[in-house]
């Protein structure tokens, strides 16, 4: 797997493919990786369209160098537009997973004359001040690091950079000026981010183009022969 080698950063593990239609860049969500279900279907219907598709992995995810617990939101935001900005020309379509779909608002808004348009699949923008207890919050500050249960493998582990990261990168207090159409993707049953975040996401976006897709017995990951179904469907709407 081919890596993008930084001298002041660790190297990114990336899949990139040439193709036609605005790119398609994959942002995981937290502790994700591009091997993930949705990466991979996507990937696999990109490359059977001939479409252009990226996708990597985070500083200190997956494949990529670095230790996981070194990465904050604006590190691993830079460490998608800089791949965006060396690897891929013209226009983009985001696709972001949980809070990945926070990374990519803040791609969006950091390169607006790329973005031509972006999907949100239980985007959780903000989920360092609504995801945490206030004694989490305390702990985090105090001790510097937060292991909680997770349904998915291991405990994820937050730590206080990361946090404090995130809550100097908070979005839903504002307009977020996003213009391209958008649209959301989210499941009713999602325990991690509950679906009502969407719909609040989408009266903070500018653009008028902006569509909220419940999936009433959907879970937080939406990786589902259904659901994938409905993302590629989403993604092959969107205008190239």
């Amino acid at each position: 797997m081919p890596l993008y080698q930084r001298t002041d950063r660790p190297a990114l593990a990336y899949v990139h493919r040439e193709g036609g239609g605005p790119t398609i860049v994959f942002l995981p969500g937290y502790a994700s990786d591009m091997a993930g279900t949705k990466a991979v279907a996507l990937d696999e219907w990109a490359a059977r369209e001939g479409r252009a598709m990226l996708r990597f992995d985070y500083s200190g995810c997956g494949e990529s160098e670095g230790a996981f617990e070194d990465g904050t939101l604006a590190l691993w935001r830079d460490d998608a537009l800089a791949l965006i900005d060396a690897l891929t020309e013209g226009p983009l379509v985001l696709v972001g997973s949980s809070m990945g779909g926070w990374i990519g608002l803040l791609v969006a808004e950091a390169r607006p004359e790329r973005i031509a348009a972006s999907v949100g699949i239980a985007a959780a923008p903000d989920f360092t001040d609504w995801g945490f207890t206030q004694d989490q919050k305390m702990k985090l500050l105090s001790e510097g690091r937060l292991e909680r249960l997770s349904d998915y493998g291991a405990p994820l582990v937050t730590t206080r950079a990361f946090w404090q990261s995130g809550e100097g990168l908070r979005m839903l207090h504002r307009e977020i000026a996003i213009d391209c159409p958008v649209r959301l993707l989210h499941g009713q049953r999602d325990p991690d981010v509950p679906w009502h975040h969407s719909t609040h996401l989408a009266t903070r976006l500018r653009s008028a183009d902006v569509q909220t897709i419940l999936v009433k017995d959907g879970d937080h990951r939406l990786s589902r022969l259904q659901d994938l179904a409905l993302l590629i469907a989403t993604v092959s709407s969107l205008p190239v």
